[in-house]
């Protein structure tokens, strides 16, 4: 157990903060799943960029990294270009 006011604090911080970050990386990878399932071009070129916001504000609030984001963007847009 925690000795410290503040440690006590930073305790229950951290546990909704991690809850939080659960269900926003649970909801994007989901929303990629769901992206990558998808076969008519019209439906993905709307999806995209909502998927892409998602991915981008997951980086800035470093729930992922950067590069994994940008990588995920990639590989989902050359999938929205290969489908006819």
């Amino acid at each position: 157990m925690a000795n410290h006011k503040s440690s006590v604090k930073r305790i229950r911080q951290t546990k909704v903060r991690r809850l939080a970050n659960r269900y926003v990386s649970r909801t994007a990878r989901n929303k990629v799943r769901e992206l990558r399932t998808i076969t008519s071009k019209e439906e993905a070129q709307k999806m995209y960029p909502e998927v892409c916001s998602m991915l981008d504000k997951l980086a800035k609030k470093n729930v992922i990294h950067q590069n994994k984001a940008n990588n995920l963007k990639s590989k989902l847009a050359s999938h929205v270009n290969s489908l006819s």
